[in-house]
């Protein structure tokens, strides 16, 4: 495979107010609509079920909490751990099978799951759920960021644009799913469940007949390796690190975030709205915010922006503790962390799929995807057991707050130092 090379320095792109001002989305290829189109419906699927699986398996098949922790645990290591195999995968037989068998095994895994009664088919249904992403997701990715490069270079606009809309497709899927997945439990589980496989019978058949044999500039490598040049490239390394621990920072929304919702009203009621909240800026700022960052930041601007407002959120948090508010003022600084996570999303997440190209070795832009997202799911399992465990030291109550706003402050300092001039 030939990768796209980098562009260079003395062709900056064409600035904002020489360009068409058309939607983005008129413009692009139809692989790129297709693969966009994709994640939209990769989510929805997605969404539709995962939300309600603990309450599932803790009620109608009666598992004990520890179990259901552990086919959580089970579901995630099975996705993003093993992310960095999908992209090798991609890499050696190209996008369209990669993308085709992941389909096929989450019609598979949603269906088993609808069934699933004992504990060991509940497991595996589950493993199969999350192999499944672990194949199609870094295959798409992969080919998005290879793409948005190739959009770049020919002067149609900066990349993080076209990764931009992509995250926010990615979003909307994420907030359309729990919607479609609370109408049909109504009727009970198994109906959600089949529901998804429906989505993803429909992502298979459109893939099978739309999706090219044969990518141009995307040839498969045939010869065996890469990781162990991975493991030396230590700028993607600090690459991996700082988006790690932005996935970390993010991941308080599912742990100190719904501490602190109780704190201030005594219950997580509250807590559905934060998460629609967030969804609802990506929906409809992802792409503004992407724009003004492409006319005025480098990727690494980009992402040390956002991480600065990461840690602003926290920060804002750790202000307000001593005071102890409660009600609807104590809602206050929980709103205002949840406004600045999700803006520092917005530049971190296009910002560091858009630098992968640039550090990735020729024909293994798979496998550096796959990584990113392995990489960071690690750093994120073992930092959520350290934060786990500093939420309940008994600390004063500013402290957990600073300390988890300096994550991402000094992940700034983790970020590669040498950049090429690409937006």
């Amino acid at each position: 495979m030939t990768e796209p090379p980098s562009r260079s320095p003395t062709r900056p792109p064409v600035p904002a107010a020489k360009r068409p001002r058309e939607r983005v989305w008129r413009h692009l290829p139809p692989l790129l609509r297709l693969l966009i189109l994709t994640q939209l419906a990769f989510n929805v699927g997605f969404f539709a079920v995962l939300p309600f699986l603990a309450a599932h398996l803790g009620t109608a098949v009666g598992m004990a909490g520890w179990l259901v922790g552990l086919v959580l645990g089970l579901r995630t290591f099975s996705q993003q751990g093993l992310f960095v195999v999908g992209g090798r995968l991609a890499d050696r037989y190209g996008v369209r099978p990669v993308v085709l068998t992941g389909c096929a095994l989450r019609i598979a895994g949603f269906a088993w799951l609808g069934y699933a009664r004992a504990p060991w088919a509940v497991i595996g249904s589950v493993l199969l759920i999350g192999f499944a992403a672990a194949l199609f997701s870094p295959a798409v990715e992969s080919e998005v960021a290879r793409q948005a490069v190739l959009w770049e270079q020919r002067g149609k606009g900066p990349r993080t644009g076209v990764l931009a809309l992509f995250s926010a497709a990615g979003q909307a899927g994420a907030f359309v799913g729990p919607l479609l997945g609370a109408l049909l439990l109504a009727v009970d589980f198994r109906a959600a469940c089949l529901a998804g496989a429906a989505v993803f019978v429909l992502v298979l058949a459109g893939h099978a007949r739309l999706l090219p044999r044969h990518i141009p500039g995307r040839e498969p490598v045939r010869d065996r390796g890469g990781l162990r040049a991975l493991l030396r490239n230590r700028r993607f390394l600090a690459l991996c690190c700082a988006h790690g621990s932005y996935l970390l920072a993010y991941n308080q929304l599912y742990l100190a975030l719904p501490a602190e919702v109780e704190r201030a009203t005594g219950s997580q009621t509250a807590l559905s709205w934060l998460f629609a909240l967030s969804s609802l800026l990506v929906v409809s700022a992802q792409l503004p915010v992407a724009r003004w960052a492409g006319e005025r930041l480098d990727l690494r601007r980009s992402m040390a922006t956002g991480l600065v407002l990461v840690a602003a959120g926290f920060a804002v948090v750790a202000a307000a503790r001593p005071a102890g508010w409660t009600g609807l003022v104590g809602l206050l600084p929980a709103a205002g962390y949840v406004v600045l996570l999700t803006l520092g999303q917005m530049l971190v997440t296009p910002a560091a799929r858009a630098w992968v190209p640039d550090l990735a070795e020729p024909g293994r832009l798979g496998l550096y995807t796959g990584a990113l997202s392995s990489v960071s799911g690690l750093i994120v399992l073992v930092g959520s057991s350290a934060t786990g465990t500093l939420l309940g030291l008994g600390l004063p109550p500013a402290v957990p707050w600073l300390v988890l706003a300096a994550v991402p402050a000094l992940a700034v300092t983790l970020l590669p130092r040498r950049t090429v001039n690409s937006r």
